[in-house]
């Protein structure tokens, strides 16, 4: 089976709730989606307020996806419903432990509608510290080949 690759265009939101305070982070880029048997992999750059720039690769398989930032931040954080995960978040200022549980995935793929969405429901500890609830929603289409 031959890959498919197409340019998408991509909004990610992801929300931090601790309980008394909800942070909201939006990313709008433009990247690449490719599909490779049921391996999907979404890649994209983003620019920091410091004009740093990080890579971003988000691998999506059968129960279980993978992110993969590199360049001014560097993580790859797992997710697999209903498990715990583990992985170590490097920044200019220093790392995190952060321990990932995952409580639910959903995604519906963009051969599936003129629109892809992947939406994970998750808590983390930061530090071995209180665990805060985040969700991330990642809407992509495809760009209009002009």
């Amino acid at each position: 089976m031959n890959p498919v690759q197409k340019r998408i265009s991509l909004h990610l939101q992801t929300i931090i709730d601790d309980g008394e305070n909800k942070e909201y982070n939006k990313v709008q880029e433009e990247g690449y989606f490719f599909q490779k048997g049921k391996l999907h992999v979404i890649t994209y750059e983003e620019i920091t307020e410091e004009k740093a720039t990080i890579k971003n690769l988000i691998t999506i398989q059968k129960d279980k996806v993978n992110i993969k930032r590199t360049g001014f931040v560097t993580m790859t954080q797992m997710f697999k419903p209903q498990q715990i995960t583990e992985n170590v978040y490097k920044h200019p200022h220093g790392s995190l432990h952060m321990e990932t549980y995952t409580n639910q995935i959903t995604y519906q793929s963009l051969a599936e509608r003129n629109e892809g969405k992947l939406i994970i429901s998750y808590t983390v500890k930061l530090n071995g510290q209180e665990e805060r609830k985040h969700e991330l929603v990642l809407v992509f289409k495809e760009e209009d080949s002009k």
